[in-house]
């Protein structure tokens, strides 16, 4: 397996390069963002399950400094990816619906989380990150779990509700360990304007805002 580069090597490639995810120019958005290409999840690094487990909590103090293209990849990868050849995830849901859509609010825009292209779809160029929740801690980036009730059948509301809150809850903690496991902060926040943000990212009306979720470099100290 080839040697993981450290935070600042990548930092430092990333920079002449232009992969960072910057909070104004590390990649050139103009009035129409492009999509970003993800890099494969690295499995090599992170600590032992007890350790993360141990290390795990919410935080609500952070750097603006932007995540590395690498930090992403292996963040959404975590929290959703595909780790199996048939194409199911790291968090389970209800029947495989995978109803669960990742909405990435960055500096630079809004994407959307394609785990089968291993991609960021553009989705708006404004910074949204401030209505993405009653305080959004000014963290680099913060994660939107979307609910798509047209992937989840025929059931009822209440068992679309019930089954989409439980998948999004496990994002969320996939989530949660792997910042353990890299020195991220989060915190998952639920006090957002629901109707006004739905309007802002456009969507249907069988799309419901679950969560979001806070991610970033955390303070000295914290």
């Amino acid at each position: 397996m080839a040697k993981k580069m450290d935070r600042r090597e990548f930092l430092q490639v990333s920079a002449a390069t232009g992969l960072i995810m910057s909070m104004g120019s590390s990649i050139s958005l103009a009035d129409e963002p492009k999509a970003i290409q993800l890099i494969r999840p690295q499995m090599g690094s992170g600590s032992p399950l007890m350790q993360l487990l141990w290390k795990r909590m919410s935080s609500r103090e952070f750097i603006p400094e932007p995540l590395p293209v690498e930090v992403l990849s292996n963040l959404l990868w975590a929290a959703f990816g595909i780790n199996r050849p048939d194409g199911k995830r790291t968090a389970a849901t209800a029947g495989n619906k995978q109803e669960i859509d990742i909405y990435v609010a960055t500096a630079g825009g809004l994407y959307l989380y394609d785990a089968k292209a291993s991609l960021l779809h553009p989705i708006l160029s404004e910074d949204i990150r401030t209505m993405t929740g009653r305080n959004a801690y000014g963290a680099s980036v913060n994660l939107v779990y979307v609910a798509d009730y047209s992937k989840m059948g025929t059931g009822s509301d209440e068992d679309k509700i019930r089954s989409s809150a439980a998948a999004t809850g496990l994002i969320a903690e996939n989530v949660y360990l792997y910042c353990a496991s890299e020195g991220l902060a989060t915190v998952v926040r639920g006090s957002i304007d629901r109707p006004a943000l739905g309007t802002v990212m456009k969507l249907r009306a069988d799309q419901k805002i679950i969560l979001a979720q806070s991610v970033g470099y955390p303070k000295k100290g914290t």
